[in-house]
């Protein structure tokens, strides 16, 4: 059952800020919790955390070590940090740690990626978005191979056709869309409507 699904994870980079707004803006308030990674450097994150929660149907915040993952937030990757998911009984919590870089990014799309792979498995929705290189297409393919149901931006309504063009390369995207579409796909696997 679609609804079995619990997490949703997405990950962005070159004109990410927008194509995330374009998509969490239709989620509704009871929408499973969501993890957010955007490349973005510290001190940004924060303002646009506060940015989309005033704009969205449920609660964003940027991340803290130890936030519980719960429906009706968005938990965002604070810039300078890698965040990972971490399976916590039948909930999760989420990691917040300074750390290197890893594929050029603190926070990584991959490292948010593998973690919810590992930690939720087919209980997971992952959507990767705009952005140069390929950071998150293993992390998503990762994800997908553990039985989570995976999308990928299409070329035309990217600003950059990097990331979400290397995960369909590779085989991580079970299916793609535009920002006008996703929204209505992703609430589609969790039970939801769109609003």
């Amino acid at each position: 059952m679609e609804s079995q699904r619990n997490l949703v994870a997405i990950g962005a980079s070159t004109g990410g800020t927008e194509a995330i707004l374009a998509i969490v803006r239709h989620f509704p308030e009871n929408i499973p919790g969501l993890v957010v990674t955007q490349h973005m450097p510290a001190g940004f994150t924060a303002m646009y955390a506060e940015r989309l929660n005033k704009i969205c149907a449920f609660e964003v915040k940027e991340a803290q070590h130890g936030d519980r993952v719960r429906p009706g937030l968005m938990l965002l990757a604070p810039g300078g940090y890698q965040m990972r998911v971490i399976r916590m009984g039948s909930g999760y919590t989420v990691s917040v740690t300074e750390e290197e870089k890893v594929n050029g990014h603190a926070p990584s799309v991959d490292v948010l990626f593998d973690s919810v792979a590992v930690a939720a498995g087919s209980r997971a929705v992952g959507c990767i978005l705009t952005g140069m290189g390929a950071d998150g297409a293993k992390g998503l393919l990762h994800m997908r191979n553990r039985g989570a149901y995976t999308f990928g931006q299409d070329r035309d309504s990217c600003v950059v056709y990097g990331m979400p063009m290397e995960a369909w390369r590779i085989g991580a995207v079970c299916q793609q869309g535009s920002l006008l579409t996703l929204p209505g796909l992703i609430c589609g696997r969790l039970g939801l409507t769109a609003i």
